[in-house]
């Protein structure tokens, strides 16, 4: 869990265009936008992810976020893979984790690798 993420992004538009894609099976949309970049969350939910823009290469990151229910990893996977993402790992038990992380993993515009995970057992 977090309150927020910031980090720099080379191509605004494009990141802010796939975050919204990929995330949308989440529910996450725009909180806010300004000058310094934009504010991505769920609505009456916990945590924010901001992109700043930024001419400097930013180190890659991993984000993971957090799905309620397992068809969301799939979804976002299908949403990420159409918003021009790299697949970096498909839908599926990671069982070396424990057993009901089922995740997907895609890598962003700007080389961050961007996971989508249930803690659940299958319903």
């Amino acid at each position: 869990m977090f309150d927020h993420v910031v980090f720099g992004v080379t191509d605004y538009a494009a990141s802010k265009a796939f975050f919204l894609k990929a995330l949308a099976p989440l529910g996450v949309t725009v909180l806010n936008e300004g000058s310094l970049g934009v504010e991505l969350g769920q609505e009456g939910g916990e945590g924010s992810l901001c992109l700043r823009r930024t001419g400097e290469a930013p180190a890659p990151l991993h984000l993971a976020f957090r799905a309620e229910r397992r068809d969301q990893v799939d979804d976002f996977h299908r949403a990420a893979l159409a918003a021009g993402a790299g697949d970096n790992g498909a839908p599926g038990l990671r069982p070396q984790y424990h057993a009901d992380y089922y995740a997907a993993f895609v890598i962003g515009p700007d080389g961050h690798n961007i996971e989508v995970v249930c803690h659940r057992p299958e319903s």
